[in-house]
C-alpha cells in the first residue's frame, strides 16, 4: 500500500524534467540554449566554484607560504569530508523549507540563501587565525567551510536539474563547469598575488565579498515549479530516493553506476589536488603562479567550456565521455614532462593549458552524465550521492598524496596518476556505450 504522496511522484514520468519553465523553447538553432537558464547557470557555477578553490588552492598557498610541512598539508584534503557525505544531510534539504519571519523564499532559494551567507563568512574568518600557532583552529574553520560549501552544492545542483530540461542539461552543465572554473581565478589567482602584497587577513575578507552575486542572485531569481509535492515525511525523503535508483536495473546496475562515478575522475583529480604545491617546489613564486599558471588555466577552461557545451550538445553525453575522458587521461601526463624537464614559464603555461582545457571538458560531460542519473523527483538527494561519491577520490585518494610524492618523487607520482585514469574508461562500453545517448 502506498501513500498518496508515492502516487503522486509515481505519476511523473522519470525521464521527463519536473519543472515549469520561464519561456518557451525557440523554434531552433542556438536560441533554444541561450536563454536566462543559461544565465543563472553562470551564476550557480561561479557561487559553487569559489569555497572549493579557497580550500584546495587559497589555504593551500597560505599553508605552505607559512611553513607547514608538505605532509601536513596533503593530510587538510581530509577536511573535504564534507563533500562526500553530503548525502547523508541532503534528504534534510528535500524535506524542509527555510522561512525568515513571514517571507519564504521557497524551498530551494532558501537553503541557497542560508549557505551562501554561512560559506561568506567562513571564508571571511580563515585569515583571522595564524596556522602556526593555531593550525587546529585552521583545520577546524577549513571543515566548517567544506560543509557550508557541501550544502550549498547540494541545493545548487538540485536547483539547476529542476531548472533546465532534458535537452538542455549538456550545454547547461558546460557553462556551471565553466563557470565553476572561472572561480578558481578568484582565490587561486587574485587571492595568490594579494598575498604578496597584503596581509592574509584582507586577502581572505576580499575573497569572501565574492560570494555576493550568488547572494544577490538568489534574492531576484524565481523558485523551480515542480510536479509532485515535496517529501511530507522524512522518512519518505531519505527511502525513496535510494529505492528509485536500484529499482532502475537492480543492484548489480546500481552499484555499476556508482563504481563508474568513483573512477572516472579519480586520475586528474589526484593530478590536480598539490599542483599549488608542485609549482612552489618547482621554484615558481606566487605571483608567477597567479599570473601565468592561473590566467592561462583560465582562459584554457573557458574555451574547454565553451567547446564542450557545443560539443555535447552534437555528440551527446556518452560519446563526449569516451572523447573527453581521453583527453583528461592524456593531459595529466603533461605534468609529468614538466616535474622531468623543469621550470620554464613557456612549459608551465603549455601544461596548464592542456590540462584545464582537458579537465573542462571531462568535468562537464561527468556533470551531464550525473544530471541525467538523477529522477527529477528525488533531485537534491539522489544528485548529492552521486556528486559525494565523485569526491571521494579527491578527499581520501588526494589525502595521501603528499605521503606518495615524499616517496616517489613528482614525476613518478604523475605517472601513476595516468594509470589511474584508465579503470574508469574500461567501464565505459558498459555505462555509456558509443553511440548516440538513450
Amino acid at each position: 500500500m502506498t501513500s498518496p504522496h508515492e502516487d503522486t511522484l509515481a505519476a511523473t514520468p522519470a525521464s521527463e524534467p519536473a519543472v515549469a519553465h520561464d519561456d518557451p523553447p525557440a523554434a531552433g538553432g542556438w536560441r533554444v540554449y541561450l536563454n536566462r537558464r543559461m544565465l543563472i547557470c553562470v551564476v550557480l557555477g561561479f557561487t559553487s566554484g569559489l569555497p572549493l578553490f579557497v580550500l584546495i588552492s587559497l589555504v593551500q598557498a597560505w599553508l605552505r607560504s607559512s611553513g607547514v610541512d608538505l605532509k601536513a598539508i596533503g593530510l587538510f584534503a581530509l577536511i573535504q569530508f564534507p563533500y562526500t557525505w553530503k548525502f547523508v544531510w541532503s534528504p534534510l534539504m528535500d524535506r524542509f523549507v527555510p522561512a525568515f519571519g513571514i517571507w519564504r523564499p521557497g524551498r530551494r532559494r532558501g537553503w541557497m540563501l542560508v549557505t551562501q551567507v554561512l560559506v561568506a563568512v567562513a571564508i571571511g574568518a580563515m585569515g583571522f587565525v595564524s596556522p602556526r600557532d593555531a593550525i587546529w583552529t585552521v583545520a577546524a574553520l577549513a571543515t566548517l567551510l567544506a560543509f557550508f560549501s557541501a550544502s550549498q552544492d547540494i541545493v545548487l545542483d538540485a536547483y539547476r536539474r529542476e531548472l533546465l530540461p532534458d535537452r538542455e542539461q549538456g550545454l547547461g552543465t558546460a557553462i556551471h563547469v565553466n563557470a565553476y572554473k572561472v572561480a578558481g581565478l578568484v582565490p587561486g589567482s587574485l587571492g595568490l598575488i594579494l598575498a604578496d602584497h597584503l596581509p592574509w587577513q584582507t586577502v581572505f575578507l576580499v575573497i569572501a565579498v565574492f560570494m555576493l552575486p550568488g547572494i544577490v542572485m538568489t534574492l531576484v531569481i524565481g523558485e523551480p515549479t515542480v510536479r509532485g509535492a515535496p517529501p511530507k515525511t522524512l522518512e519518505q525523503a531519505i527511502v525513496l530516493p535510494f529505492r528509485e535508483f536500484v529499482a532502475r536495473d537492480g543492484w548489480r546496475g546500481a552499484m555499476l553506476v556508482l563504481g563508474f562515478i568513483f573512477l572516472y575522475k579519480l586520475g586528474d583529480s589526484m593530478a590536480t589536488s598539490l599542483a599549488t604545491s608542485f609549482y612552489i617546489d618547482l621554484g615558481f613564486t606566487k605571483t608567477e603562479i597567479g599570473v601565468i599558471a592561473k590566467t592561462v588555466g583560465f582562459w584554457a577552461s573557458l574555451v574547454g567550456g565553451l567547446v564542450g557545451g557545443v560539443w555535447l550538445v552534437r555528440l551527446g553525453i556518452n560519446r563526449g565521455l569516451w572523447i573527453f575522458g581521453l583527453f583528461q587521461m592524456l593531459s595529466s601526463a603533461g605534468f609529468a614532462w614538466l616535474a622531468h624537464h623543469g621550470p620554464t614559464t613557456t612549459g608551465l603555461a603549455l601544461v596548464i593549458a592542456l590540462e584545464a582545457g582537458a579537465a573542462g571538458l571531462g568535468t562537464a560531460a561527468f556533470t551531464a552524465y550525473i544530471a541525467r542519473a538523477t529522477d527529477p523527483r528525488y533531485t537534491a538527494t539522489q544528485f548529492a550521492l552521486f556528486t559525494s561519491l565523485a569526491s571521494v577520490p579527491r578527499t581520501f585518494a588526494n589525502a595521501g598524496a603528499g605521503f606518495v610524492v615524499a616517496q616517489m618523487g613528482w614525476f613518478e607520482f604523475f605517472v601513476v596518476c595516468v594509470v589511474l585514469a584508465v579503470p574508469g574508461l574500461l567501464m565505459l562500453p558498459r555505462v555509456a556505450p558509443w553511440g548516440r545517448d538513450p
